[in-house]
């Protein structure tokens, strides 16, 4: 029986794991996919918006040619922690169902099925896009991740959201030649984007290279077209893809599966002790991103790493 099993091999999960061989702890940590999973499908080119420093963890160093570090970087960096603390990792394995069984957690995957006396969660949110919920959103056309902008030269391209993710993509599709429409709900590009960056798309916007919708929202998706509705009026323009920058969400179904409770009034937060990180259910952490809920814009790997110390020990006192 393990001391503790972690769900996921991102940053957080990976500190998790490099915590506990520090606590002296018997662990595993599973992973439905790849290292770092999340980042390895970011944008190929995307810069993070913190600086190297702040990605790091297991006090190794992360060193970048520029301030802040781009994707591929971030990718070796977590590769070379893993190597260094030997961590034991499973990949491509699913966890299907985590059961309290009296005094420990069973726990079944794809491929296994492991005894643990506690669970830690930390399985980030980028595998669930938040939907448009729209006439047409099941249309081969509509991508709600983005990997590069070739596909989309000249091709009339919308792409709905104003945050980082959303603008670097209007941005570099127009760059690489397509002709790239952007809709948002808001008034304006919004106020966290890269300060870097948003003079560029302001600028964009503002010469007409760009078009904007401000105060828009789709409304239907059609082969050839997508209509908005813009104070009240409908406005329908020629598309061939819609690229839907809107966000994603943890794995709120699995969450309750696995017993813990979820605050709807609270934009979806599940109940944890934030001292402990302990859930509504004895022995069952949650670290990282997980934690917020909907909002995921609060917690990242900066502000979130702290957790893995205080879970692994917290168990490590229990054992």
């Amino acid at each position: 029986m393990k001391d503790v099993i972690i769900v996921g091999a991102g940053p957080i999960g990976l500190a998790c794991g490099i915590n506990a061989i520090e606590q002296k702890l018997d662990y595993k940590i599973i992973e439905k996919g790849v290292l770092v999973n999340s980042l390895y499908h970011y944008p190929d080119k995307m810069t993070f918006f913190s600086t190297s420093e702040k990605l790091e963890i297991g006090g190794v160093p992360f060193v970048s040619h520029n301030h802040k570090p781009t994707r591929q970087e971030a990718l070796e960096y977590y590769r070379r922690v893993a190597m260094k603390f030997e961590l034991d990792l499973n990949f491509y394995e699913e966890i299907l169902e985590i059961k309290k069984v009296t005094d420990h957690f069973e726990v079944k995957t794809t491929k296994a099925t492991y005894q643990s006396k506690y669970v830690v969660i930390s399985s980030g949110f980028y595998d669930i896009a938040n939907k448009l919920n729209v006439p047409g959103e099941d249309l081969p056309k509509i991508k709600h991740y983005y990997n590069d902008a070739h596909p989309y030269f000249r091709q009339k391209v919308a792409v709905i959201g104003a945050q980082n993710s959303a603008v670097d993509v209007a941005l570099e599709c127009w760059r690489k030649g397509a002709e790239v429409t952007l809709i948002h709900r808001g008034a304006e590009i919004a106020s966290r984007v890269k300060y870097w960056v948003r003079p560029d798309i302001e600028n964009r916007i503002k010469e007409g290279s760009i078009k904007a919708y401000f105060n828009s929202r789709v409304t239907e998706i059609a082969e050839d077209s997508l209509t908005i509705e813009q104070e009240g009026k409908p406005i329908t323009i020629p598309n061939d893809f819609v690229l839907a920058m809107t966000g994603y969400q943890p794995n709120f179904s699995f969450l309750e599966k696995c017993g813990v409770i979820l605050q709807r009034e609270h934009a979806m937060k599940p109940i944890y002790n934030p001292d402990t990180m302990e859930s509504n259910v004895p022995g069952l952490y949650l670290a990282g991103v997980i934690v917020g809920g909907m909002e995921t814009a609060k917690w990242f790997i900066e502000n979130s790493r702290v957790h893995a110390e205080v879970i692994m020990k917290e168990i490590a006192e229990k054992i």
